[in-house]
Protein backbone atom coordinates (compact mmCIF):
# COMPACT_ATOMS: atom_id res chain seq x y z
CA UNK A 1 0.00 0.00 0.00
CA UNK A 2 1.52 3.30 -1.10
CA UNK A 3 1.55 6.45 1.00
CA UNK A 4 0.81 9.74 -0.75
CA UNK A 5 1.39 13.24 0.64
CA UNK A 6 -0.46 16.08 -1.13
CA UNK A 7 0.20 19.70 -0.26
CA UNK A 8 -2.74 22.08 -0.56
CA UNK A 9 -5.24 19.23 -0.39
CA UNK A 10 -8.04 20.55 1.81
CA UNK A 11 -10.04 21.64 -1.24
CA UNK A 12 -10.01 21.79 -5.04
CA UNK A 13 -7.90 19.48 -7.17
CA UNK A 14 -5.75 18.60 -4.16
CA UNK A 15 -8.73 17.28 -2.22
CA UNK A 16 -9.91 15.50 -5.36
CA UNK A 17 -6.52 13.78 -5.60
CA UNK A 18 -6.76 12.76 -1.95
CA UNK A 19 -10.11 11.09 -2.66
CA UNK A 20 -8.79 9.46 -5.83
CA UNK A 21 -5.68 8.00 -4.18
CA UNK A 22 -7.79 6.68 -1.29
CA UNK A 23 -10.19 5.12 -3.77
CA UNK A 24 -7.19 3.38 -5.33
CA UNK A 25 -6.18 1.88 -1.98
CA UNK A 26 -3.42 4.28 -0.88
CA UNK A 27 -2.71 5.91 2.46
CA UNK A 28 -3.11 9.68 2.15
CA UNK A 29 -1.73 12.61 4.14
CA UNK A 30 -3.56 15.88 3.51
CA UNK A 31 -2.20 19.36 4.08
CA UNK A 32 -3.32 22.96 4.07
CA UNK A 33 -2.32 26.19 5.76
CA UNK A 34 -5.32 26.18 8.11
CA UNK A 35 -5.56 23.62 10.95
CA UNK A 36 -9.35 23.92 10.76
CA UNK A 37 -9.25 23.21 7.03
CA UNK A 38 -7.10 20.12 7.53
CA UNK A 39 -9.39 18.90 10.31
CA UNK A 40 -12.46 19.38 8.11
CA UNK A 41 -10.84 17.58 5.17
CA UNK A 42 -9.91 14.62 7.36
CA UNK A 43 -13.45 14.52 8.76
CA UNK A 44 -14.96 14.39 5.27
CA UNK A 45 -12.50 11.77 4.04
CA UNK A 46 -12.91 9.50 7.07
CA UNK A 47 -16.66 9.50 6.45
CA UNK A 48 -15.94 7.76 3.12
CA UNK A 49 -12.75 5.77 3.70
CA UNK A 50 -10.99 3.84 6.47
CA UNK A 51 -9.66 6.32 9.06
CA UNK A 52 -6.49 4.27 9.49
CA UNK A 53 -5.47 5.21 5.93
CA UNK A 54 -5.84 8.97 6.47
CA UNK A 55 -3.71 11.55 8.22
CA UNK A 56 -2.95 15.23 7.88
CA UNK A 57 -1.01 18.19 9.12
CA UNK A 58 -1.42 21.93 8.68
CA UNK A 59 1.54 23.86 7.30
CA UNK A 60 2.68 26.50 4.84
CA UNK A 61 4.20 24.91 1.73
CA UNK A 62 6.85 27.65 1.67
CA UNK A 63 8.07 26.85 5.20
CA UNK A 64 10.93 24.37 5.41
CA UNK A 65 10.15 23.56 9.04
CA UNK A 66 6.46 23.00 8.42
CA UNK A 67 7.03 20.84 5.34
CA UNK A 68 9.61 18.85 7.28
CA UNK A 69 6.97 18.29 9.95
CA UNK A 70 4.51 17.17 7.25
CA UNK A 71 7.03 14.59 6.00
CA UNK A 72 7.63 13.38 9.55
CA UNK A 73 3.89 13.07 10.20
CA UNK A 74 3.57 10.79 7.17
CA UNK A 75 6.59 8.67 8.10
CA UNK A 76 5.55 8.33 11.73
CA UNK A 77 2.04 7.26 10.77
CA UNK A 78 2.73 5.09 7.72
CA UNK A 79 6.47 4.32 7.77
CA UNK A 80 7.41 5.93 4.44
CA UNK A 81 6.37 8.35 1.70
CA UNK A 82 6.01 6.80 -1.74
CA UNK A 83 4.54 9.80 -3.60
CA UNK A 84 4.74 13.49 -2.74
CA UNK A 85 2.58 15.90 -4.77
CA UNK A 86 3.43 19.61 -4.68
CA UNK A 87 -0.07 20.89 -5.34
CA UNK A 88 -0.35 23.94 -3.04
CA UNK A 89 -0.79 27.12 -5.05
CA UNK A 90 -2.53 30.47 -5.35
CA UNK A 91 -3.96 32.57 -8.18
CA UNK A 92 -4.64 36.29 -8.46
CA UNK A 93 -7.35 38.51 -10.01
CA UNK A 94 -7.42 38.42 -13.81
CA UNK A 95 -6.04 41.91 -14.40
CA UNK A 96 -2.95 43.37 -16.09
CA UNK A 97 0.17 42.88 -13.99
CA UNK A 98 0.58 46.59 -13.23
CA UNK A 99 -2.85 46.63 -11.58
CA UNK A 100 -1.89 43.90 -9.10
CA UNK A 101 -0.86 44.87 -5.60
CA UNK A 102 2.68 43.79 -4.67
CA UNK A 103 1.23 41.74 -1.82
CA UNK A 104 -0.85 39.71 -4.27
CA UNK A 105 2.21 39.10 -6.45
CA UNK A 106 4.27 38.01 -3.45
CA UNK A 107 1.62 35.55 -2.26
CA UNK A 108 1.47 33.85 -5.67
CA UNK A 109 5.26 33.66 -6.02
CA UNK A 110 5.67 32.45 -2.45
CA UNK A 111 3.09 29.68 -2.75
CA UNK A 112 3.66 28.54 -6.32
CA UNK A 113 7.42 28.84 -6.71
CA UNK A 114 8.97 28.83 -3.24
CA UNK A 115 6.37 26.33 -2.00
CA UNK A 116 7.24 23.95 -4.83
CA UNK A 117 10.96 24.40 -4.19
CA UNK A 118 10.66 23.76 -0.46
CA UNK A 119 8.32 20.80 -0.93
CA UNK A 120 10.70 19.34 -3.51
CA UNK A 121 13.68 19.79 -1.20
CA UNK A 122 11.95 18.04 1.70
CA UNK A 123 10.59 15.22 -0.45
CA UNK A 124 13.80 14.52 -2.36
CA UNK A 125 15.98 14.57 0.75
CA UNK A 126 13.57 12.24 2.54
CA UNK A 127 13.28 9.90 -0.43
CA UNK A 128 17.05 9.78 -0.90
CA UNK A 129 17.35 8.72 2.74
CA UNK A 130 14.67 6.04 2.51
CA UNK A 131 16.00 4.82 -0.84
CA UNK A 132 13.04 5.46 -3.16
CA UNK A 133 10.10 7.70 -3.95
CA UNK A 134 8.26 9.76 -6.54
CA UNK A 135 7.80 13.53 -6.61
CA UNK A 136 5.18 15.21 -8.78
CA UNK A 137 4.90 18.97 -9.27
CA UNK A 138 1.59 20.49 -10.35
CA UNK A 139 1.72 22.43 -13.59
CA UNK A 140 -0.79 25.04 -14.76
CA UNK A 141 -1.42 27.88 -17.18
CA UNK A 142 2.01 29.16 -18.22
CA UNK A 143 3.85 25.85 -17.83
CA UNK A 144 3.84 25.43 -21.61
CA UNK A 145 5.27 28.91 -22.14
CA UNK A 146 2.05 30.36 -23.57
CA UNK A 147 1.03 33.84 -22.43
CA UNK A 148 -2.46 34.51 -21.10
CA UNK A 149 -3.30 38.20 -20.60
CA UNK A 150 -4.49 38.91 -17.08
CA UNK A 151 -2.63 35.89 -15.68
CA UNK A 152 0.92 37.21 -15.95
CA UNK A 153 2.21 36.50 -12.44
CA UNK A 154 0.44 33.14 -12.10
CA UNK A 155 1.63 32.05 -15.55
CA UNK A 156 5.19 33.14 -14.79
CA UNK A 157 5.09 31.11 -11.57
CA UNK A 158 3.94 27.99 -13.41
CA UNK A 159 6.58 28.47 -16.09
CA UNK A 160 9.08 28.48 -13.23
CA UNK A 161 7.60 25.25 -11.87
CA UNK A 162 8.07 23.64 -15.29
CA UNK A 163 11.70 24.75 -15.44
CA UNK A 164 12.33 23.64 -11.86
CA UNK A 165 10.86 20.23 -12.60
CA UNK A 166 13.12 19.83 -15.65
CA UNK A 167 16.13 20.71 -13.50
CA UNK A 168 15.13 18.27 -10.76
CA UNK A 169 14.68 15.48 -13.30
CA UNK A 170 18.27 16.00 -14.40
CA UNK A 171 19.63 16.45 -10.86
CA UNK A 172 18.05 13.21 -9.63
CA UNK A 173 19.10 11.20 -12.67
CA UNK A 174 20.67 7.90 -11.63
CA UNK A 175 19.03 7.94 -8.20
CA UNK A 176 16.04 6.01 -6.88
CA UNK A 177 13.96 9.23 -6.82
CA UNK A 178 11.64 9.84 -9.76
CA UNK A 179 10.47 13.36 -10.60
CA UNK A 180 7.52 14.19 -12.84
CA UNK A 181 4.68 16.64 -13.37
CA UNK A 182 0.89 16.58 -13.27
CA UNK A 183 -1.07 18.82 -15.62
CA UNK A 184 -4.81 18.97 -14.87
CA UNK A 185 -5.74 21.60 -17.45
CA UNK A 186 -8.55 24.00 -16.53
CA UNK A 187 -10.59 22.64 -13.63
CA UNK A 188 -13.62 24.09 -11.83
CA UNK A 189 -12.04 24.94 -8.47
CA UNK A 190 -11.68 28.04 -6.32
CA UNK A 191 -8.35 28.66 -8.07
CA UNK A 192 -10.35 29.32 -11.24
CA UNK A 193 -13.59 30.69 -9.80
CA UNK A 194 -12.32 33.19 -7.22
CA UNK A 195 -10.44 35.39 -9.73
CA UNK A 196 -13.52 35.22 -12.00
CA UNK A 197 -15.68 36.51 -9.18
CA UNK A 198 -13.52 39.63 -9.14
CA UNK A 199 -13.96 40.01 -12.92
CA UNK A 200 -17.65 39.13 -13.41
CA UNK A 201 -17.69 39.54 -17.20
CA UNK A 202 -14.80 37.18 -17.86
CA UNK A 203 -16.75 33.92 -17.77
CA UNK A 204 -19.59 35.14 -19.96
CA UNK A 205 -17.21 36.78 -22.43
CA UNK A 206 -15.27 33.53 -22.81
CA UNK A 207 -18.08 31.08 -22.05
CA UNK A 208 -17.60 29.01 -25.23
CA UNK A 209 -13.88 28.48 -24.58
CA UNK A 210 -14.34 27.72 -20.89
CA UNK A 211 -17.14 25.24 -21.60
CA UNK A 212 -15.02 23.57 -24.25
CA UNK A 213 -11.83 23.07 -22.26
CA UNK A 214 -12.72 23.16 -18.56
CA UNK A 215 -13.41 19.98 -16.57
CA UNK A 216 -14.59 19.09 -13.11
CA UNK A 217 -12.37 17.77 -10.31
CA UNK A 218 -14.15 14.42 -10.16
CA UNK A 219 -13.28 13.85 -13.83
CA UNK A 220 -9.63 14.90 -13.76
CA UNK A 221 -8.33 13.81 -10.34
CA UNK A 222 -8.90 10.03 -10.75
CA UNK A 223 -7.06 10.07 -14.09
CA UNK A 224 -4.05 11.88 -12.61
CA UNK A 225 -3.94 9.56 -9.59
CA UNK A 226 -4.11 6.40 -11.71
CA UNK A 227 -1.37 7.63 -14.03
CA UNK A 228 0.87 8.67 -11.12
CA UNK A 229 0.57 5.21 -9.56
CA UNK A 230 1.29 3.58 -12.91
CA UNK A 231 4.38 5.73 -13.56
CA UNK A 232 7.59 3.70 -13.41
CA UNK A 233 10.23 6.12 -14.66
CA UNK A 234 11.49 9.61 -14.00
CA UNK A 235 10.47 12.49 -16.22
CA UNK A 236 6.81 11.48 -16.49
CA UNK A 237 4.56 14.24 -17.88
CA UNK A 238 1.04 13.25 -16.87
CA UNK A 239 -1.34 15.48 -18.80
CA UNK A 240 -5.12 15.42 -18.78
CA UNK A 241 -5.90 17.86 -21.58
CA UNK A 242 -3.76 16.45 -24.39
CA UNK A 243 -3.53 17.92 -27.90
CA UNK A 244 -5.76 15.22 -29.45
CA UNK A 245 -8.37 15.84 -26.74
CA UNK A 246 -8.23 19.59 -27.37
CA UNK A 247 -8.69 19.08 -31.12
CA UNK A 248 -11.59 16.69 -30.57
CA UNK A 249 -13.37 19.10 -28.27
CA UNK A 250 -12.85 21.95 -30.71
CA UNK A 251 -14.25 19.93 -33.61
CA UNK A 252 -17.25 18.64 -31.67
CA UNK A 253 -18.04 21.86 -29.80
CA UNK A 254 -20.84 22.95 -32.20
CA UNK A 255 -22.71 19.75 -31.28
CA UNK A 256 -21.84 19.66 -27.57
CA UNK A 257 -23.78 20.89 -24.57
CA UNK A 258 -20.79 20.80 -22.20
CA UNK A 259 -21.18 23.11 -19.22
CA UNK A 260 -18.78 22.15 -16.41
CA UNK A 261 -19.89 25.20 -14.41
CA UNK A 262 -23.44 23.90 -14.05
CA UNK A 263 -24.12 23.01 -10.41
Amino acid sequence: MKTVVITGSTRGIGYGLAEAFLELGCNVVVNGRSPAGVEQAIKKLTAQYQPERISGRAGDAASLGQMGALWQTAVTRFGQVDIWVNNAGLNHPYVPMWELEPEAMAKVVNANILGTMIGSKVAIQGMMAQGRGQLFNMEGAGSNGKVRPGMSVYSASKAAVHLLSDALIKETEGTAVQVGTLSPGMVVTDLLLEPMAQNPGMLEKNRRIFNMFTDRVETVAPFLARQALASVKTGARIKWLTTPKILWRFLTSPFSNRDPFRS
